[in-house]
């Protein structure tokens, strides 16, 4: 089966600032009325996050390098939550994505979708000048030394592939980088969840906190450590992100600014 989201209409809203735990409920209730009614338009938020550790579905606590007190004298929460995946780290400086979608109307195909994700974002990047690629094996975003590395390659990547061990090798060595992570959810078809992209280097100190994603020795950077002067809510990027979007899942898309009604009271509970 195809996608065949070009019928599908996306809206992307740039909601700015949201504390994590109400943009949580947030998508969590997009998802649910979804549910109810299949035909209800799609969703993208664009927002940013106060300092928060997520931990995934498989999250091994031995990845959290610090203790709860030292996190509380950070000012950073620790949250666990339902998508896939270890830990990571959400908090200013980051461009955060949560895709509501309703995969009935695209690809019933978890994997097609976590690829899709990736060609967004990696179209994303593009248009600043940054190549970036897929590393098989480690769902999100990369860049630096591509070879061997991506779907071109002559064989296979990832944990437990030939090639594993010169792999991580380059990751410890930083030759190869992670500058977004994914992390989803998918419910009855019913997407949320999504991923972080590294805009400033304000986020990457935090990162020294946990092995991100369960990945040994990986090197975390950004836009701007890529040489891309940038914020998370700059105009160029937000719609270089959404134009992506639309091309990635051919859908027709519409931006929105701002928080609706039934967010405001969340955010400021």
């Amino acid at each position: 089966m195809t996608h065949a989201g070009r019928s599908r209409l996306l809206r992307v809203i740039e909601g700015g600032f949201v504390p994590y735990q109400a943009a949580l409920e947030w998508q969590r209730g997009l998802a649910a009325a979804k549910k109810q009614d299949r035909s209800a338009d799609d969703y993208l938020l664009l927002l940013e996050h106060n300092p928060v550790l997520t931990l995934g579905r498989g999250a091994d606590p031995a990845n959290l390098t610090v203790s709860d007190e030292r996190l509380r004298e950070l000012g950073i929460d620790c949250v666990e939550i339902e998508r896939g995946g270890d830990i990571t780290y959400h908090g200013p400086g980051q461009l955060i994505g949560y895709p509501i979608l309703d995969l009935t109307h695209y690809r019933r195909d978890l994997h097609w979708y976590l690829r899709q994700l990736e060609a967004a974002l990696i179209a994303t990047l593009a248009g600043f000048g940054v190549s970036a690629f897929p590393f098989p094996g480690y769902t999100g975003v990369w860049v630096g030394e591509q070879g061997g590395v991506g779907p071109s390659a002559a064989e296979p990547t990832g944990p437990g592939s030939p090639d594993d061990a010169s792999l991580q090798r380059r990751i410890a060595a930083g030759r190869v980088r992670k500058i977004a992570s994914i992390g989803v959810h998918v419910s009855r078809w019913v997407t949320w969840h999504g991923f972080a992209l590294n805009v400033t280097d304000q986020p990457l100190h935090a990162f020294r906190l946990i092995t991100p994603c369960g990945i040994d020795g990986v090197h975390m950077t950004s836009l701007q450590s890529e040489g891309v002067a940038v914020q998370p809510d700059s105009r160029q990027l937000l719609e270089t992100l959404r134009l992506s979007f639309a091309e990635a899942f051919q859908a027709q898309t519409t931006a929105d600014s701002g928080q609706p009604a039934d967010l405001a009271s969340l955010v400021h509970e």
